[in-house]
């Protein structure tokens, strides 16, 4: 059991693992069940204790970036009416820290999918491909394995055209030791334009991997959602903005973590967009 105090609070763990940012973990009852570095996991929040199974504790003060100080980065946000409004809703959401081959592999399958069709294909290849854990869960395959592996069989994990770019990412990463190394040394522009060279992986892929795995929190993941909230409330109506635009413009008004901003917007996006109707 691990007591949430100091820089561990807020913290709320149903936001934390619903919001979108993750796609394999599953409430069961009062528990989440997931897995960290291969093995199963249990973890449930209780007030401000955290009770878990199967990992260290170092391992879920990592994964849950419990060391940040969230009151800090919410405090040196703007007094905004918008995003105010969605940290209230959505208080103690924190960006955990993928592993980074899951992460770009999990939202190389997410394009043009909803989070369901998302949960979905990734446990077909998990279970395909990857080793049983415990009695129906099943670890992320490695690069290598899926390298391996023929297209016809990642195919048939409902990815669709993403087989191949799934396929051929997997050859890059695992033929390129020190790839992650590489991309957390690179400054946020230059780490950006290296990931577009993976297959699959177009500019919100590439920003969602800067962010939820390697907690570049200036980048600004966009998609439809956050697409609409920025036009409707921060730019000016009925004019065409860019991809880079709208992601440019959550950074001016949201500042160095703006990622976060955008995370807690995209949490709270129904609410906020109600109020336009």
């Amino acid at each position: 059991m691990l007591r949430l105090e100091g820089t561990a609070l807020p913290f709320n763990l149903d936001v934390t693992l619903s919001c979108g940012q993750v796609f394999r973990w599953e409430k069961k009852g009062h528990w989440w069940i997931g897995a960290m570095r291969g093995k199963p996991v249990r973890v449930r929040q209780d007030g401000d204790r955290l009770f878990f199974s199967g990992a260290a504790e170092d391992e879920i003060v990592q994964y849950f970036d419990l060391d940040l100080d969230l009151e800090g980065v919410l405090a040196g946000f703007p007094d905004d009416p918008i995003l105010c409004q969605a940290i209230e809703e959505a208080r103690g959401l924190r960006i955990v820290k993928q592993p980074a081959w899951e992460c770009a592999a999990s939202y190389i399958v997410a394009t043009f999918a909803n989070i369901p069709g998302i949960r979905s294909r990734l446990r077909l290849l998990c279970e395909r491909f990857g080793e049983e854990i415990a009695p129906g869960e099943f670890s992320f395959p490695s690069p290598e394995i899926l390298a391996e592996s023929p297209i016809s069989e990642i195919r048939n994990c409902r990815v669709g055209y993403r087989d191949r770019f799934l396929s051929k990412t997997a050859c890059i990463i695992s033929e390129t030791p020190g790839w992650e190394e590489r991309i957390a040394a690179l400054p946020y522009r230059e780490a950006r334009a290296e990931l577009l060279t993976f297959p699959g992986v177009g500019k919100k892929v590439a920003d969602c991997i800067q962010l939820f795995a390697f907690h570049r929190f200036e980048a600004v993941p966009v998609d439809v959602w956050i697409d609409r909230i920025i036009r409707t409330y921060y730019l000016e109506e009925g004019e065409r903005y860019s991809y880079d635009q709208i992601a440019d413009c959550a950074r001016l008004v949201f500042g160095p973590c703006a990622g976060y901003a955008q995370e807690y917007l995209f949490a709270a996006r129904n609410g906020i967009m109600e109020q336009k109707k």
